[in-house]
């Protein structure tokens, strides 16, 4: 699993990635040394729960990806099968790359 975050993380505007399950434990984490694990665990877990009773609620199906964006950094939220995965990025990052790269991660996560 760390061998698919590091590679992940050497896409161009990705500063780190994480692997959270649904109770917001960090499964496994590669992120930026200036972000605490534990906090962004805890907040995909919740932002990713919320979704998914929404989406529910108005019978949309599945989530299958989040994409926050804020001033200093995006965050990308995807189903990984075995919890979520979590990718951050610098705010102006080719979007389509990621996740096409995302993609390409939660593929291997799920043939691991």
């Amino acid at each position: 699993m760390y061998e698919v975050l590091t590679q992940l993380n050497k896409t161009n505007g990705v500063t780190g990635s994480m692997v959270v399950g649904n109770d917001g434990i960090v499964i496994a984490a590669d992120l930026n040394s200036q972000i605490e694990d534990d906090t962004v665990g805890a907040m995909a877990s919740s932002i990713v729960a919320t979704v998914r009773r929404s989406m529910t609620s108005l019978g949309n199906g599945e989530f299958s990806q989040i994409t926050v964006e804020a001033d200093k950094r995006k965050m990308f939220l995807a189903d990984a099968g075995v919890g979520t995965l979590v990718v951050t990025t610098e705010p102006r990052v080719n979007i389509g790359l990621v996740r096409l790269e995302i993609r390409n991660a939660i593929n291997e996560l799920r043939n691991a």
